[in-house]
């Protein structure tokens, strides 16, 4: 059984890769696999869960990498018991720079056709070894928790997340306080730490 994580900020991107590498006939090994769309939670996802194989779409994400050491942390934790394949939905000068001095398994294309993109999971996969045990793995973070995380990140207010997801402001802190206590948060503007400074 190998693992594999889907980071990208596209839900069809992540959900169709889940269900398409979850087809039973499409490669000879059987896949775990999981998809996150927030790169503080993949980093933590990583760290606990240790993928054999982080797919990650970086280009969807380049509008929020405000400081290259988010990135950085972001491979230091796949180490070298995990490769990573980029399968990017564009390109960028600076972006493909500073990724040149990771080890990184494999660079495709989204437009790629999907036999490539097999062909290089195979051949990763094939230079891992095979996990026996299936394990279950449960998620850092509830859908809830979640929910919020990517509200608080867009910069919204208790008030306001309380409004959108219709549950009372004092909920909305406990949502925030447990977040803080699982991703090992300092304080209540360590999410924000990576931001850019408003002009």
């Amino acid at each position: 059984m190998f693992k594999m994580l889907v980071i990208d900020r596209c839900y069809f991107t992540r959900s169709g890769m889940e269900s398409w590498l979850n087809q039973t006939d499409l490669f000879p090994a059987s896949f775990l696999v999981t998809a996150l769309h927030n790169l503080m939670l993949a980093k933590e996802h990583i760290v606990q869960w240790q993928p054999d194989l982080v797919i990650i779409d970086l280009h969807s994400f380049k509008d929020e990498i405000h400081h290259i050491q988010q990135l950085a942390s972001l491979f230091s934790v796949c180490g070298a018991s995990c490769q990573v394949m980029l399968l990017e939905s564009g390109y960028d000068t600076q972006l493909s720079a500073f990724c040149a001095q990771f080890p990184i398994a494999a660079i495709l294309q989204k437009t790629d056709p999907l036999e490539k993109v097999a062909q290089a999971i195979d051949t990763m996969m094939q230079a891992r070894p095979f996990r026996p045990a299936r394990r279950v793995v449960a998620p850092l973070l509830t859908r809830q928790e979640e929910k919020v995380l990517t509200l608080w990140m867009e910069g919204r207010n208790n008030a306001a997340i309380a409004a959108k997801m219709r549950i009372n402001g004092k909920t909305v802190y406990t949502y925030k306080r447990n977040i803080r206590m699982k991703l090992g948060m300092g304080n209540r503007f360590t999410p924000f730490l990576s931001l850019p400074e408003a002009n």
